[in-house]
């Protein structure tokens, strides 16, 4: 927090030295436990994953994506079949070049939204459709 809204701060609260939190564009000042764990509350539940580590894959071996190191048990991406060696190369259409690419994807979609990969397992291009949790 800059200088300017902490000043700021001070002023709507009438007191120097309150804790002052922000999380995402929302302002809890004091000891506001329950306001605060609302917030981090509503912020996990908005995040979403697959289940995976994934890696850069090697485009040297002849194909670029994001390469599966391990597959979380129980995850949206083992019930669809994904296994450990796995390379994502497109989701949702959009091709995946690298790990980034896929995680910038998957975070931008919401809870329950439908996926459509398309992955390389022992040189075969196959597909999945999962629902994100």
């Amino acid at each position: 927090m800059d200088q300017k809204a902490a000043m700021r701060m001070i002023r709507l609260s009438g007191q120097q030295g309150v804790p002052v939190i922000t999380v995402d564009d929302h302002v809890v000042i004091g000891f506001d436990r329950a306001k605060l764990e609302r917030l981090l509350a509503a912020k996990q539940a908005a995040r979403v994953e697959l289940g995976l580590s994934v890696a850069d894959a090697m485009p040297k071996a002849g194909i670029e994506g994001a390469f599966i190191g391990r597959v979380k048990n129980g995850s949206a991406a083992e019930l669809a079949g994904l296994v450990a060696r796995d390379v994502i190369v497109e989701i949702n259409g959009a091709p995946v070049r690298s790990a980034a690419d896929l995680r910038d994807t998957v975070s931008k979609l919401g809870a329950g939204s439908k996926v459509r990969l398309s992955y390389v397992r022992a040189g075969r291009r196959q597909a999945a459709e999962l629902s994100l949790a």
